[in-house]
């Protein structure tokens, strides 16, 4: 590794990406794998706490929060931490909501709209292809319109919005994810994930995480998603100190 490549790597290391465990979380341990895997530091954050470790941007995984009970996402929404995370990203922290998370993120209006039942009441496990249309903090290292495929996993992951918010969403480029080819659960227009007026807090239905190495994931897609996070940071720095 020459000198300037082991300056890269360690200015990477230095970011500090947050993965938080709810009750019934599923992915985190895979968050923190795809963070590892992008050369960022992964730091565990717990559900009943108010410290966030001074990290630089939070994953809110996949999973099955406090058992999906009242609706999913709902009563994590209210967890310690995510008081701490809410009132961090109105200051600009980057988040990104994966599955439960997104769930999560709509339950606690940090992002429009809500997931509810599959249209077809079926859960949907696949590979699935989407079309990036957003350039955000965490899609900064995909071009607008490319093609991916990650797996999709879940029985609550139809989103849906009131007409002016779809509208609103639409007009604003704040579809982060469309579907192609078969909808797998109903939702709006075909979104997979939306995001913030920002950039900074992403709601994503499908997994990234589990599309970040060639032999466990239908690609490698999706680390894109956590390759793109670290650079945002970094530039955010030089930008600070320069």
């Amino acid at each position: 590794m020459t000198a300037s490549a082991q300056d890269v790597a360690g200015d990477l290391a230095d970011v500090r990406i947050g993965v938080v465990t709810f009750p019934g979380s599923l992915d985190d341990g895979d968050a923190a794998r795809a963070v590892r895997l992008a050369g960022g530091s992964p730091v565990a954050l717990w559900h009943g706490t108010h410290d966030l470790e001074a990290v630089d941007a939070v994953i809110l995984p996949g999973g099955f929060s406090y058992g999906d009970y009242l609706r999913a996402g709902a009563i994590a929404s209210f967890s310690p931490i995510m008081r701490e995370i809410i009132d961090a990203a109105r200051r600009g922290l980057p988040v990104l909501g994966i599955c439960n998370g997104f769930q999560v993120l709509c339950e606690a209006g940090l992002l429009p709209g809500a997931l509810t039942r599959n249209a077809h009441l079926h859960f949907r496990n696949r590979d699935q292809c989407l079309r990036i249309e957003a350039r955000t903090a965490w899609t900064g290292d995909f071009e607008p319109g490319a093609e991916i495929v990650v797996p999709v996993k879940n029985g609550e992951g139809r989103y849906v919005a009131g007409a002016e918010v779809l509208a609103a969403v639409e007009a604003e480029g704040r579809v982060l994810a469309r579907y192609v080819g078969a909808n797998p659960n109903g939702s709006s227009r075909d979104i997979a994930g939306v995001t913030d007026s920002t950039g900074r807090i992403v709601g994503l239905m499908p997994h990234p995480e589990h599309a970040v190495e060639a032999l466990t994931g239908p690609s490698t897609d999706g680390l894109g998603f956590f390759t793109s996070i670290l650079a945002s940071i970094l530039g955010a720095r030089a930008v600070s100190t320069g």
